[in-house]
């Protein structure tokens, strides 16, 4: 697989009347072509600020203050919205979290699909237009095109409306694909089928896949790497297996054993103590330090660097400095296997 994407890093601030929030934190990450990799986190700790930042969505208020982003190997962080419409939709396209409000209520599904598909392919005539959206739609697994073209939004269920994202999301061909948390809004088994349909896609047509989600069901069943972030920072980085069977950061280890499988017969679900950091302040050092019963003094004036454990696997802990005391994370209840 070759690299596609690679940020290198990146820090974002959004500038209110409040102060100045650091949304995203020297943030360096790679994507190779084909792969899913999801962005794994709490709400608020910047993981669709990061997919924004890359796809150059951000608002007014916000500004990148430093790194780069490149694309197929070319450096685009400097790159201007105009710049930016030549990219989105054909290098790359992004489906949001709420299919309802991304869709136009007055306007059939199958004329928004063709619209997305005309903006790529102006020139092409009327006729090819209807079956490249009978294609997409198909593709996203639709059935009876043909009538769901004629449909309003709200006669759709909510796992049809994220089909109908997707296929406009797909309607250039994009070589990346970011989906944020797109299951949020689905019951478990409609869920299930748009994860099934995710990866599906990714290995028909080899797009690469950045999967934004706090629920690490959904990692399990679609992600080929993971990245867990924290107070706008990436705190562990590595393969699906690297995170579930060898999580090396004790904020990682408090996610997996929330879950409910490692939760003990009898016993109360465990949650992570405390609070995220405001962002408009962040605490010095580890962040996640005020929430860690195993902070080091070192964690609350020094942030760590990227420790590396494996060739794929990296992690920002000080516990894994050679000089720091050995600690079992996971005799706080996470089970292998």
């Amino acid at each position: 697989m070759s690299e596609i994407l690679q940020v290198k890093n990146l820090s974002v601030s959004f500038f209110t009347p409040h102060g100045e929030v650091e949304a995203v934190r020297d943030v360096t990450f790679s994507l190779q072509s084909g792969e899913v990799l999801a962005v794994v986190g709490e709400s608020g700790c910047g993981k669709t600020a990061l997919c924004k930042s890359i796809m150059k969505l951000l608002p007014d208020t916000a500004r990148i203050k430093s790194g780069s982003i490149a694309v197929c190997g070319a450096d685009i962080t400097d790159y201007t919205d105009r710049d930016m419409r030549k990219l989105r939709g054909r290098l790359y396209s992004m489906i949001l979290q709420n299919p309802m409000t991304a869709l136009d209520p007055t306007v059939p599904v199958g004329r928004q699909v063709a619209e997305a598909v005309l903006v790529h392919h102006p020139r092409m005539d009327k006729e090819a237009v209807r079956r490249r959206v009978l294609e997409l739609m198909t593709l996203v697994g639709l059935d009876n095109a043909q009538a769901r073209c004629q449909q309003y939004p709200h006669s759709l269920s909510g796992g049809m409306l994220q089909r109908c994202v997707l296929a406009i999301a797909l309607a250039g061909e994009p070589q990346i694909l970011f989906a944020d948390e797109p299951t949020t809004a689905l019951d478990v088994t409609v869920q299930a089928q748009i994860l099934d349909l995710l990866r599906e896609i990714q290995q028909r047509l080899g797009t690469a896949t950045v999967l934004v989600t706090h629920d690490f069901g959904v990692v399990a069943r679609a992600a080929d790497r993971v990245a867990v972030m924290y107070a706008g920072r990436i705190v562990e980085i590595g393969t699906a297996e690297d995170i579930f069977y060898d999580p090396r950061h004790p904020y990682t280890v408090g996610l997996l054993r929330s879950l409910p499988y490692f939760a003990a017969p009898g016993e109360p679900l465990y949650t992570v103590p405390g609070m995220p950091p405001t962002m408009i302040d962040p605490p010095p050092g580890d962040a996640f330090a005020p929430r860690n019963v195993y902070a080091l003094e070192i964690d609350y004036q020094e942030a760590p660097p990227m420790f590396q454990i494996s060739d794929t696997h990296f992690a920002a802990a000080w516990l894994l400095d050679p000089r720091a005391p050995r600690v079992d994370l996971r005799a706080g209840g996470v089970r292998r296997g």
